[in-house]
């Protein structure tokens, strides 16, 4: 079993920061800012060949039930309960303060064992606050330093002793795998386009994208049927692209909550902007994108600049239309976003659109359906008899325009590429292609060949000419 440690404290200790080192990445947002992780935060970590969850939680306040530092602590609740030890760290500089008095005391009265952090220990202005910090009642306080890597050495040997108390087990864990395009050596048969790709082992990778306040972080919730995220009626309440693991019907899913994406003239301070990077860094590492659409508002310029980009990354796209239940004149709301859709997307026609009520969970049955049939789309194989067969008939129908009295001859083609299906075809004067012309094949190909909702890249090449060598 995975050992699982919660890493705890006051806000702008230096939690997150220690959590990336951890980690080895820099997945938890880090800012001066007090506060500014709100959703705890899973990874696998490594300190001296020892593997174990680290969990990254947002900082202790005392506040009222009804404020979001109330949320916030109740997720903390939660990592310490699920931990089977806790790192409860404390700014050496500042010293030991009354509210890290107070969690100190709640943490022994609890049953879950602790090892003290003193941070930001480089230089001599530490000294007083670890001396200090003997007084919480935790044991011997390990000096470290998260920003430049100091005290690993001892935390190892309190890590070893901790686990030797328990009786822990430690498992060695695989190393993360992400999806990556798959490229296609020659041609493909029948017989291998019309196979059914084999379950790989690796999860599915789905990131919820969308404006702030559309309901990302409610579908995510009910989805896995609890309260992971942080949800309430403020726009902008989740910052970091947490990625949590769901099983739909046996398949495993990475799912990522993301931040809003908000017009970019509008995104001026440095912490929004961290977490605009971090939700294009999950998107441009998901298969599959769902778009969090609010139909109680009309759909905006920045909900097709959203889509616009998830297309661009070449993403298998689903659009979620939310609080659909609410709404009196569904039909015609529905006709609108497609209409939309179709005028100013027309690159990638057929995009499904699912009405749902995040709340409720109304229509949410049928998202996930829709969400691996874009990704079995995104997957598909044509073989290369079908696709010049395809192409003599339509350069039949309709052929290129000559080109200043010069014949444009496409003479092969093939699907060098999926994850998105990508095709190239060789031609003796691939500049001179006319953009509209791509279009009219792009169109062709996603009809013919049923390919709704998925972006198709369209390579034109050069092939070699027979008589270049030749006197």
């Amino acid at each position: 079993m995975t050992i699982k440690v919660a890493i705890i404290g006051r806000p702008n200790v230096g939690k997150s920061t220690f959590f990336n080192r951890l980690v080895g990445k820099r997945l938890a947002l880090v800012d001066d800012t007090p506060g500014v992780t709100r959703d705890r935060r899973e990874a696998m970590a490594s300190l001296g060949g020892i593997k174990f969850l680290a969990i990254d939680t947002a900082g202790l306040e005392e506040e009222g039930d009804n404020q979001l530092s109330a949320r916030m602590r109740a997720q903390t609740n939660i990592a310490i309960e699920l931990a089977d030890f806790v790192l409860f760290m404390i700014d050496a500089r500042a010293g030991v303060t009354p509210l890290d008095k107070h969690f100190a005391e709640i943490l022994r009265r609890g049953r879950v064992p602790v090892i003290l952090l003193c941070n930001k220990a480089e230089g001599r202005a530490a000294e007083g606050g670890i001396y200090e910090s003997y007084e919480l009642g935790l044991g011997d306080p390990v000096p470290i330093s998260a920003e430049h890597g100091e005290g690993l050495s001892d935390l190892i040997d309190a890590f070893d002793k901790m686990i030797f108390d328990l009786k822990l087990e430690v498992e060695e864990e695989p190393d993360e795998i992400t999806s990556k395009s798959v490229y296609i050596d020659g041609e493909i048969s029948d017989e291998e386009a019309e196979a059914t790709e084999e379950d790989n082992g690796l999860p599915l990778q789905l990131a919820v994208v969308g404006r702030p306040n559309v309901g990302k972080s409610t579908l995510v919730n009910f989805l896995l049927g609890e309260d992971r995220q942080i949800t309430g009626p403020e726009a902008g309440l989740t910052r970091d692209a947490i990625g949590v693991t769901y099983f739909y019907e046996g398949r495993e899913i990475r799912m990522f909550d993301t931040a809003g994406l908000r017009r970019k003239a509008k995104v001026m301070e440095k912490l929004e902007k961290l977490s605009t990077a971090d939700t294009i860094r999950a998107l441009n590492f998901a298969e599959v994108v769902v778009l969090m659409v609010d139909a109680t508002q009309p759909f905006e310029k920045q909900d097709l600049s959203i889509a616009s980009l998830i297309v661009q990354e070449g993403r298998a796209l689903v659009i979620a239309l939310n609080k659909y239940d609410i709404m009196e004149n569904r039909q015609e709301a529905m006709k609108d976003i497609m209409d939309t859709l179709e005028h100013s997307l027309p690159q990638i026609k057929g995009i499904p659109i699912v009405p749902i009520s995040a709340l409720t969970g109304k229509g949410v049955d049928k998202l996930m359906p829709a969400v691996f049939e874009a990704y079995r789309l995104w997957n598909k194989r044509i073989s290369t008899a079908k696709l010049n067969k395809w192409l003599a008939a339509t350069l039949a129908y309709h052929p290129h325009p000559s080109i200043k009295g010069r014949r444009i001859k496409m003479r092969y083609m093939t699907q060098i590429k999926t994850r998105p299906p990508t095709l190239a075809i060789f031609c003796n004067r691939p500049a001179d292609v006319a953009t509209s012309y791509e279009r009219y094949l792009l169109n062709e190909l996603r009809w013919d060949f049923e390919l709704p909702g998925v972006p198709i890249r369209l390579m034109l090449r050069k092939g070699d000419n027979p008589f270049a060598k030749k006197k």
